[in-house]
């Protein structure tokens, strides 16, 4: 499952939402965990994959 991370442009917390692509295709509106706030942006993220073979 896809790990999208926010950033609150009122509190100024960080913080990491895992929605499915379809939850995310969906638009749901994001929350602030910490002060309930809807007020966040997504923020850009890396992606890291780690496998056990190698190439």
């Amino acid at each position: 499952m896809p790990a999208y991370e926010y950033v609150c442009k009122d509190c100024g917390k960080k913080f990491t939402v895992f929605l499915s692509v379809k939850e995310y295709e969906g638009h749901p509106k994001i929350k602030c965990p910490h002060c309930t706030s809807d007020n966040v942006e997504r923020t850009i993220t890396t992606f890291f994959a780690k496998t056990s073979k190698k190439s």
